[in-house]
Parts: structure tokens; C-alpha cells; sequence
């Protein structure tokens, strides 16, 4: 008998409806899957190049040229930068012109390419020049007190 009262009290206990027991449901905050942004390749153009064209005026400080390599050399009133950008030291017209190039007795890997060459053969780089507004090297006379 008190086998089967305890297995009354068991029947009773899972039939009857108990309090619901509240359940908290997580739900994912972030999305699956990792975000990474490969922007290999989407960077802005470094905007190199010749400033200023033949014939333009320009004034000290200007800038005429930016570039990485040597495109253009600095020639005549011309200043050369950390970076190889090429600036007017004076004011006036720009020219380009193509003239042989002798490299700095310093500069050993341009000799020796200068000195490789084919005999006979010379070597032409753009060089770029400033021709200033102003003339220069002109004297006034002046009568000595």
C-alpha cells in the first residue's frame, strides 16, 4: 500500500499543471560570419605629373613637376626637391628641351650606365628650365661722386 501511494503522489505530481517556469531565450546579438574589408587596390591616384606646361608663367616657389622616378631633370632656374618634384626658383616662361645627359662623377651606377653605353652613343634626358621675366646681369652706369 505505500508503494502505491507514492506512485499515486508521483501520478498526481507530473499530471497536475505546475507554475511556468519563465525561460529567457537568447538570440544572437552580431550576425555570423567575420567582416573584413579588403580594400587592396582602392586607394586615390597620387595625381604625378607635369604642373605646369611649356610656355606658362610662373613664379619662385612654383611647382612645375611631381614624379617618382626621374621623368624630368632640373635644369636652368629649376629647383629639385626631397621627394624629386621640380619648382621654379625664379619668376618667368617654362621650357623644356632635350639635351644630353652627363651624369654626377659621384653617382657611380649612372656613369658606369653612361660609360656602358655603345661608343659613339649619348644618352638624352628632358630637362626643364625656367627662362626668367626679368633680364639679368644688367648694370647701370652710375657717375662716381
Amino acid at each position: 500500500s505505500l508503494n502505491s501511494v507514492s506512485a499515486f503522489s508521483a501520478l498526481t505530481a507530473l499530471l497536475s499543471p505546475t507554475a511556468p517556469t519563465a525561460l529567457a531565450v537568447r538570440s544572437a546579438s552580431k550576425k555570423t560570419g567575420g567582416s573584413s574589408k579588403n580594400l587592396g587596390g582602392k586607394s586615390r591616384g597620387k595625381h604625378y605629373g607635369i604642373k605646369k606646361m611649356e610656355g606658362h608663367y610662373v613664379h619662385a616657389g612654383n611647382i612645375l613637376g611631381t614624379q617618382r622616378q626621374f621623368r624630368w631633370h632640373p635644369g636652368a632656374h629649376v629647383g629639385l626637391g626631397k621627394n624629386k618634384c621640380l619648382y621654379a626658383l625664379e619668376e618667368g616662361i617654362v621650357r623644356y628641351t632635350k639635351e644630353v645627359y652627363v651624369p654626377n662623377p659621384k653617382n657611380s651606377e649612372a656613369v658606369n650606365l653612361v660609360t656602358s653605353l655603345p661608343k659613339g652613343a649619348v644618352l638624352y634626358k628632358t630637362f626643364v628650365h625656367v627662362v626668367p621675366a626679368k633680364p639679368e646681369g644688367t648694370f647701370k652706369l652710375v657717375d662716381m661722386l
